[in-house]
């Protein structure tokens, strides 16, 4: 008999596949000069959900997928100075590998953004991502500045925890 999964569980594997999504998106932009409305409108019809030269992309939050492309977009002069005081003054963001430039900036948007999500939800979410695209060094890296950001911005939320 087929048990069918919580209601919770289905939305968190659904913004799951749409920060993964979102990520790719602002890579493919950043590589290709990708307009903000062309990547969502290629990625709604040609990625989300569907079956992709034989790997098969989950079905993602349209709305958050395209919350957090658009927010980074939209955000980006905010958020770029934020991910650099983070950063190491010897590794200015600018000369970070391009995937993972859309990982923090993904991530420092929901953040900074998306005060509806957990910030230790939001950065173990996007360590996964890196995890999934670069090596351990890079993980820790995005860790540690998704970190700092995440206590700079909502230092409530660890305080409370202890």
């Amino acid at each position: 008999m087929a048990q069918t999964q919580p209601t919770e569980e289905r939305k968190a594997n659904r913004r799951g596949a749409a920060r993964l999504a979102a990520v790719q998106a602002l890579y493919q932009m950043d590589i290709a000069s990708t307009g903000l409305n062309e990547i969502l409108a290629e990625f709604e019809s040609h990625w989300i959900g569907r079956e992709v030269e034989g790997a098969q992309y989950l079905p993602a939050e349209a709305a958050y997928f395209r919350d957090v492309v658009g927010g980074v977009v939209r955000e980006q002069r905010k958020l770029d100075p934020m991910i650099d005081d983070a950063l190491a003054k010897s590794w200015p963001l600018k000369r970070i590998e391009t995937i993972l430039r859309a990982v923090l900036r993904a991530g420092a948007y929901e953040l900074d953004q998306r005060r509806d999500v957990p910030a230790r939800v939001v950065v173990a979410e996007y360590v996964d991502i890196a995890h999934a695209f670069v090596g351990r060094d890079e993980t820790g890296m995005a860790n540690a500045v998704l970190d700092q950001i995440a206590r700079q911005l909502r230092a409530g939320e660890f305080e409370r925890a202890g």
